[in-house]
This record gives structure tokens, sequence and C-alpha cells, in this order.
């Protein structure tokens, strides 16, 4: 017996069918995309010099406070982060462009949340430093690579779609996972102390800028090694300046110290927010032509000053 299915019902099925396509094709996620609104500008701000004073707060920040919770327990103090971490990111995906305190409060949230998971891994289920720091690296590589592959830029210019925008912000868990037990390697597994590995990272994240800017290094590679050396960079002084002095550092404390941090990071974003210096520019306004890939561009990703582009922020979320 053969079934009738009219031409109205096959209609709908084919619109369905279809806006599901064009959801993909705009690079919406298959779940998100239902529920959150697709991005009409970038999601992430120019890298102006700020960007990287707050990235370095956000991590010592994150540090402090991710310290500070396991006074709490697990249940207590992870479910903290856990709920921050989820209200982060239901508020960044929510925005329709880069809003600095939506940004920045999810960036916290991960800082904080990736140092928690990170010394879970340690203190909880005893992996040693080494080991941890092994398996982020193999996970942030294994990030990029998938990113790479799925979209064929790696260059934060391009986080325009929810798709892109889900990979940048895998990486950037993995990269504050992966200092996390970096630092904590250096400090103490091969006994530098917090205030010396603190100085070789600093060290360190000197390298690819002096590599982009001398030796023509590729902007969005210079950008992703310094990115990810800003958070043992960070992480280190955080615990120089809280821990006690029979662990090397000078004995301010968490709680004091997280403070501290969130109250900069609080008055550098409010900045940010009413400011407005770190809004991507389009193509034209940057000079960059439209056709140009990330790939391609002569500038910087991670040193560059831009200028606002107020008319193209002055639309509605």
């Amino acid at each position: 017996m053969r079934s009738h299915v009219s031409p109205t019902s096959h209609r709908n099925e084919t619109l369905v069918s279809s806006r599901g396509g064009d959801r993909r094709a705009q690079g919406q996620l298959p779940v998100v995309g239902r529920v959150f609104p697709a991005p009409v500008a970038a999601k992430v701000p120019e890298i102006i010099f700020l960007f990287w004073v707050v990235k370095v707060l956000t991590t010592a920040g994150g540090e402090a406070t991710s310290d500070f919770l396991k006074t709490y327990g697990n249940f207590g103090g992870g479910g903290t982060e856990v709920a921050l971490f989820v209200i982060g990111l239901l508020v960044q995906f929510a925005m329709r462009r880069y809003r600095a305190f939506a940004y920045w409060f999810f960036a916290y949230a991960i800082a904080i949340a990736g140092t928690g998971f990170s010394d879970f891994l340690h203190l909880d289920v005893h992996i040693a430093y080494a080991g941890t720091t092994s398996l982020w690296a193999v996970i942030l590589a294994a990030v990029f690579w998938i990113w790479q592959r799925s979209e064929g830029t790696l260059s934060i210019h391009s986080i325009t779609t929810q798709r892109r925008e889900a990979f940048y912000w895998a990486v950037v868990f993995a990269t504050f996972a992966l200092g996390t037990a970096l630092g904590d390697f250096t400090a103490t597994s091969l006994g530098m102390g917090y205030l010396a590995s603190g100085i070789f990272f600093f060290a360190l994240i000197l390298i690819p800028a002096l590599a982009w800017w001398r030796f023509g290094l590729n902007s969005i590679a210079a950008f992703w090694m310094a990115y990810v050396v800003t958070r043992p960079l960070g992480a280190s002084f955080a615990d120089y300046i809280s821990k006690p002095h029979n662990m090397g550092g000078i004995g301010f404390g968490d709680g004091p110290t997280a403070l501290v941090f969130a109250l900069a990071v609080f008055v550098v974003v409010s900045y940010l927010a009413i400011a407005r210096p770190d809004i991507q520019q389009s193509p034209a306004a940057s000079g960059r032509p439209a056709s140009e890939t990330p790939e391609n561009s002569t500038t910087s990703p991670g040193l560059e000053v831009s200028i606002p582009v107020s008319v193209l922020d002055s639309e509605s979320d």
C-alpha cells in the first residue's frame, strides 16, 4: 500500500532541510544555532597593547581565584567554577558582535575553570605535571589542526561565525589549562620557583614578537605562540605574589591576590567598553582588500593598533 505525501508536507520538509543547510553553510552550530543568534560582526577584539595587558591580568587573576576556590572543595569551589563558565558561555554566545564585558568575563571564567580542571588532574587524578603538560599540549595541537582543516584559517579576523568562535574558545580553554600545568611544571618539578618561572616566560614571550618583527614570522603563528605563553607568565607571577614564603612566594594570599587582579581587569575592561579602541575594523576601513585572506595579511593580528569603526558597532544586538 503506497502512502500519500501531500505537496504541502513535502514543501515544509524541504524548507526545514534548507534552513538547516543554510545554518551550516553560514557557520552556525547544529544546536547552538537554534538558540543563539548568528554573529553580524567579529566576536573577538582587535589585538592592541591593552589586549595583552588584560590577558595577563586575567591569567593571573584566574590562577589566584581558582586556588582560592579550592579551599571550598571540589563541590563548592568546582561548582562555582563551572557556574561561572556556563554563565560566561551563555552571555558571550548571546552577543552578535564583540562586547568587552561579555568577552572578558568569559575569558576570566575560562581562566578560572581551566586552572581548576588542570589542577584536578594533578591533585585528584594524580597525573604528574609533566603528564598534564603533555596532555594539554596534544589537546591544543589537535584543536588547532581540526580548526585549520575545517575553516582554512586560524586568524582572529575570521571569528565571524559560531563555528569559528567555538574553535576559538576551545583553543583558549586548552591554552589556559596547558599554561597552568606548564607553569607548575617549571616552578615545582624543575625547581625554578615562581619568580624565576615568571621571568623565564616573560623572556619567552618576546621571542615570537621579535621573530615576527625582524624575521618575518607568520603573524598568525606569532600571535598564537605569544598567546599560549601569557598563561604561564601570568600564573607564575600570581603564585609568586599569593603563595606563602615557605613555597617561594611573598605571602599576600590567594583571596587578596584574586581580588586585586579582578579589580584591575574591571578597570581596564571598563575603559575598553567605553572608549572602544579594540573594535575590529572592516576590511575597507583597515586598508585590507575585501578579497584578502587573513593568512595573506601583511599586518600582524597580534601587534597592530586599530581605530574603532563606530558606525559598524552602532547596530543593535
